[in-house]
């Protein structure tokens, strides 16, 4: 990979795993919640989730997408409706007296899995397999966007969830925490329709 796409695609990466977006609201809101010990299994399983699927979407299925629209539709509005949901979740969770039965951090394979139907993970692997691999070595190019994003994912998810510790420790009161979970889910929410925007 030449040097100048090279550095397009770092710059791309940082500034798409650093922006806001449904990702980095969730790890913010569970390092308020759980810590970044306990929220750590969903930082890698954003990264790594999100790395597996650009190397699949590069090697396999990019052109198969970009040529079905109905699928590209449905994987949009599933995705959608899922962000929707856990916006919901999220701001309705109450305070700290308000939790049903036991809250815990998204797991590591429902972090992955989660990236297979996030609108904004979609999107921008399309475009960066698209832009960014090489027909003369497509698997040494798909592999370096992957490693690439994966390590902008970790670093990424990382700060996101420090920050959200930072927050966790001001939100001491109910009535900071509902506010908190409240101003969570709308900015997830809020993300969605952005995405539809565009």
């Amino acid at each position: 990979m030449p040097f100048d796409q090279l550095t397009a695609l770092l710059v791309l990466a940082v500034t798409a795993a650093f922006t806001p977006g449904p990702n980095n609201a969730l790890v913010a809101s569970s390092g308020a919640h759980f810590g970044y010990r306990r929220t750590l299994p969903h930082v890698l399983g954003i990264a790594l989730g999100f790395g597996l699927m650009v190397l699949c979407i590069a090697l396999f299925l990019g052109e198969l997408f970009q040529r079905s629209a109905l699928l590209r539709e449905t994987l949009r509005w599933a995705g959608a409706a899922l962000l929707l949901y856990v916006a919901y979740k999220i701001a309705t969770a109450g305070g700290l007296s308000g939790d049903k039965g036991r809250p815990r951090p998204f797991t590591f394979l429902e972090a992955a899995g989660f990236q297979w139907i996030n609108p904004k993970a979609w999107a921008m692997a399309i475009a960066v397999s698209t832009q960014f691999v090489t027909p003369v070595q497509p698997v040494l190019t798909a592999t370096i966007i992957a490693g690439i994003f994966c390590i902008a994912g970790i670093a990424s998810a990382s700060t996101w969830t420090v920050l959200g510790v930072g927050l966790g420790r001001f939100l001491s009161t109910e009535r900071r925490l509902r506010v908190f979970n409240l101003t969570m889910g709308l900015l997830i929410a809020a993300c969605v329709i952005l995405l539809f925007l565009d």
